[in-house]
């Protein structure tokens, strides 16, 4: 699985603008962000889906991002992430 191209992520900018709203992440390059300087989230294409992989403790989990449900379930557990991370 590839990570998501400029094309892919354009699909995602709502949900990238969302993740730049939370303090402390920095998006070193567009769609990758990290936490403290650990890597913390990047995405993923594969065919026609979009996936996220987030940090959680000391593992990557994968997330579909392809709906807005998905999207808003992706964004839900970043900020229970970053708040067990203070």
């Amino acid at each position: 699985m590839k990570h998501a191209s400029q094309d892919a992520l354009n699909n995602l900018e709502d949900l990238l603008a969302a993740m730049r709203q939370h303090p402390g992440l920095k998006e070193k390059k567009r769609g990758i962000f990290y936490w403290k300087s650990n890597a913390f989230l990047h995405f993923h294409e594969d065919h026609d889906q979009l996936f996220a992989d987030l940090r959680v403790c000391a593992e990557w989990q994968r997330f579909p991002v392809n709906t807005q449900v998905e999207q808003d379930a992706l964004l839900a557990q970043v900020s229970i992430v970053l708040q067990e991370s203070h």
